[in-house]
């Protein structure tokens, strides 16, 4: 997400003529857009994505677990009074 914000930010400095953007190619400004596609297809087939996916779920799943282990009163953890 981080190179498509940079490609956006840099696309309109160069549509603007602002800085010295306006005075690059737009070989240069619009690269960012490619190391974003890049990054998306590393990601995808290194499983990248899915493991990220995989470790959000799984931490929802135990703060779920522990917040009704707390609720019930069966928790492992020391109340702090």
């Amino acid at each position: 997400m981080y190179l498509l914000g940079l490609g956006l930010f840099l696309m309109i400095m160069k549509s603007l003529a602002f800085g010295p953007v306006a005075n690059w190619s737009w070989w240069v400004v619009m690269a960012p857009f490619g190391l974003a596609v890049l990054w998306w297809t590393w990601a995808d087939h290194s499983g990248y994505t899915k493991k990220k996916a995989m470790d959000r779920e799984n931490k929802r799943k135990q703060e779920r677990i522990d917040r009704n282990r707390e609720n019930m009163g069966t928790s492992t953890r020391k109340n702090r009074r």
